[in-house]
């Protein structure tokens, strides 16, 4: 049994990040807009931070953990299933636990989940008792059937998995769903969902005892800065008191408003930081609860 590597002391902060893939792009996107920007290398496989000592390496999805595990990043990118595929992994062969999530991002989501034939009549998981099942992610079923109490094959592809019933391979499969429709075109249909799934920002078991944890909790703060303002608005208005009440309550997803008397009247001008959509019939139930002068601005950054 081998322990997870010692992390390097290092004074600079590694990211791990998809280079191609669904990921990729919405993962970079979301560090520039924490501030970062790097100078990438020829290869293309490393890009080195030049607002920030936070550089980045372009690597597979499927790598990202192992590189976390052996000290190699300091942070990744990836998707929770694949964290939990390989964490799973780990647990089952006696490693010790190396990396663990530490938020999740908010894009790139999907389902891991049980597919069976078109013309099965699905009732419960307990359908699944000696059956063989085909999937990408052995160690999350496994995981899965052991909770259930279930004795199930568990056959393991690392191919086109939803055509596996159809080769004789499998009863049925567990495999991520997104649109439905790749399964759909092998006669299979998604009847119960094991994970739900997204990109998420993952970190070593253990916490850095050197520079980069500064520099981990100046970028959590800035990421969470991001994720909490991305469907934000600043709504501006002015209210009478007698109508605050009712007005505020048409505001459940926001923040405790700021107020402010108008001088030479009883208005009160109030800003609210708006985390749900601020919709045109929004703003027309406000303005009939008694609110004028109503603005909806963007909001670019937020440090909490």
């Amino acid at each position: 049994m081998t322990p997870p590597a010692n992390p390097a002391v290092r004074d600079r902060l590694r990211i791990a990040i998809q280079k191609n893939g669904r990921l990729s792009e919405p993962a970079r996107a979301l560090l520039s807009a924490c501030g970062l920007s790097w100078r990438e290398s020829r290869d293309r496989l490393f890009c080195y931070g030049e607002s920030a000592p936070i550089d980045l390496l372009l690597v597979r999805d499927d790598d990202i953990p192992g590189l976390i595990a052996g000290g190699l990043c300091d942070l990744g990118i990836v998707g929770r299933d694949v964290l939990l595929e390989q964490a799973g992994e780990r647990e089952q062969t006696g490693q010790p636990a190396a990396f663990r999530e530490v938020r999740p991002l908010g894009f790139g989501s999907s389902k891991l989940m049980i597919a069976v034939p078109d013309e099965w009549d699905w009732q419960s998981p307990s359908q699944l008792e000696g059956m063989r099942i085909a999937t990408s992610y052995p160690a999350l079923l496994r995981g899965w059937l052991k909770q259930l109490s279930i004795e199930a094959d568990v056959v393991t592809s690392s191919g086109s998995v939803e055509i596996a019933p159809r080769l004789g391979q499998a009863d049925l499969v567990c495999d991520l769903v997104s649109s439905g429709a790749t399964l759909a075109a092998n006669h299979l249909k998604p009847v119960y969902t094991i994970l739900d799934t997204e990109a998420v920002l993952a970190a070593p078991a253990l916490p850095f005892g050197d520079t980069r944890a500064d520099l981990a909790d100046m970028l959590l703060r800035r990421l969470d800065g991001v994720l909490r303002i991305r469907d934000s608005k600043l709504l501006l208005f002015q209210a009478s008191r007698d109508s605050l009440a009712e007005v505020i309550s048409l505001l459940p997803d926001a923040e405790t408003p700021t107020m402010l008397q108008v001088d030479g009247s009883d208005s009160i001008a109030l800003q609210a930081l708006c985390h749900g959509a601020v919709t045109w019939q929004r703003l027309e139930d406000l303005k009939r609860a008694g609110a004028r002068g109503l603005m909806v601005l963007p909001v670019e950054r937020m440090l909490a």
